[in-house]
């Protein structure tokens, strides 16, 4: 039990660690990721107002040696420095995009026209390239540019990604021309990436860091819980058989005492008081017996939940020993107007101990015969299960049981209001046995009742 606490507090912390990672770093690169695309989106929607340039021709500022003629520019003209005016009006600053307070734009830099790598496409009503502008990019040639701009212009949006390359897909013109401009986002999605890497790497470092630490730290946590678990059993198994010695003093003098009785009435012929006398000596000594049985039954439950408590493990028949504890039930089932009848499956093997084995068999047994109505059926089913057994009882019940009373009757001294009365006997903790000694062989026990009146107890050794 400690073992399984100590199991979750760690899965559970490890888990709302990583919960609040995948949130913080799935956050931050999420809002880089659309922090790039948005940027590229106001860029191409400004080039697409502009006609597909930045450039605005004002007053030059004289030659400018050794560089490409400008786009538009005969072969012979010398491109001089201009200065670049970028329109941006007050409707595209309060566009979509203008509940982004947390960016930092840079739509009115003076530099963003030397900084952008572009090209752009004009495709006639026919969606031939009329127009090939590739004059500010040196990765992509006019066929490229082509090819691009034509799987751009087949998709479904207005706008995504080819490649690193952003697109935005104009409206048609008064000519039913299109025009397709590219943004070259390679150095921005790039950053993107290595952050999302580093982000991804150093999060794994700090949950494996957490894990560490939890898993040191999950052994003081527990401690005082474990103690006083340990404490509880202690008491349970001394307490147990402190009790055992005076409730068999008290059986030993009730027995005496009923002999006097009967020893009395011989002599002095009075019957009926020693009648009445023997009545309240059975009592007693009724009660005194199913203390005695709650006390064992206590004590040992305590011993099989104890971590130190050793089972003798070898190869069992499971087949033989339930065939033969189901027939030992059938004679107790038909005496109060039962059946049972068992599809056991032969030459099922497991490791376990045998004597345990055995009792797990009988408390599962005999709850299903205690607990079916009167001319009710009990049901006996085992087949191997991967490399076990599985076992399944079941039995009628007198109502459907609900799912959390079948989860709680693994409980001590848990009963149900209706069906599961002290009037039947027993004292509450079978199941709670039945459940520690399949703990004990590393397996698993489940109750269920379906939409039928009916309770399944599963056992997978």
């Amino acid at each position: 039990m400690i073992r399984k606490l100590r199991i979750r507090l760690i899965l559970l912390t490890m888990l709302a660690v990583l919960l609040v990672m995948v949130i913080l770093i799935g956050g931050i690169n999420l809002s880089n990721y659309r922090q790039i695309v948005m940027e590229s989106d106001d860029v191409l929607e400004l080039l697409m107002r502009n006609g597909g340039t930045f450039d605005a021709h004002g007053h030059g500022k004289g030659p400018k040696e050794g560089l490409p003629p400008m786009p538009g520019m005969e072969e012979d003209d010398t491109q001089t420095d201009i200065e670049t005016t970028i329109i941006v009006d007050d409707d595209f600053r309060s566009g979509k995009r203008s509940f982004m307070w947390l960016r930092e734009d840079r739509i009115d830099s003076p530099e963003l026209a030397y900084e952008t790598r572009y090209f752009t496409v004009l495709f006639d009503e026919s969606e031939n390239a009329v127009l090939v502008d590739t004059g500010r990019i040196s990765a992509v040639s006019e066929s490229e540019a082509v090819d691009y701009a034509a799987k751009a212009l087949n998709r479904k949006g207005s706008s995504g990604f080819i490649g690193d390359y952003r697109y935005l897909v104009g409206e048609p013109d008064e000519n039913n021309c299109r025009m397709v401009i590219f943004r070259d986002c390679g150095i921005g999605l790039q950053n993107f990436r290595n952050f999302r890497n580093i982000s991804i790497f150093v999060s794994l470092l700090c949950l494996a860091g957490v894990g560490i630490l939890v898993f040191l730290a999950s052994g003081r946590i527990v401690r005082p819980v474990a103690e006083s678990y340990e404490k509880q059993k202690r008491f349970i198994t001394d307490a147990g058989h402190e009790i055992k010695t005076p409730l068999s003093i008290i059986t030993a003098d009730a027995e005496v005492l009923e002999m006097e009785l009967e020893n009395d009435s011989e002599d002095s012929g009075e019957a009926g008081s020693v009648s009445s006398g023997n009545e309240w000596i059975s009592d007693i000594k009724a009660q005194t017996k199913r203390l005695s049985e709650l006390t064992q039954d206590l004590i040992s439950l305590s011993k099989m939940e104890e971590t130190s408590t050793m089972l003798e493990m070898k190869d069992l028949d499971l087949s033989a020993l339930l065939k033969s504890q189901t027939g030992s039930f059938g004679a107790v089932a038909t005496a109060s107007n039962k059946t049972i009848s068992s599809n056991i499956e032969d030459g099922i093997h497991i490791q376990g101990d045998q004597k345990s084995i055995e009792s797990l068999l009988s408390i599962v047994l005999d709850n299903a015969v205690k607990y079916c109505p009167e001319n009710g059926h009990i049901d006996v089913t085992a087949s191997r299960y991967k490399k076990g057994a599985k076992i399944e009882v079941t039995n009628d019940t007198e109502e459907t049981l609900s799912a959390e009373e079948c989860k709680n009757m693994f409980e001590r001294f848990y009963r149900t209001d209706a069906s599961r009365n002290s009037a039947t006997g027993g004292h509450g903790i079978g199941l709670s046995m039945a459940k520690a000694i399949v703990s004990k062989h590393k397996g698993r026990i489940t109750a269920a009742s379906g939409s039928e009146k009916k309770l399944t107890v599963t056992i997978q050794l």
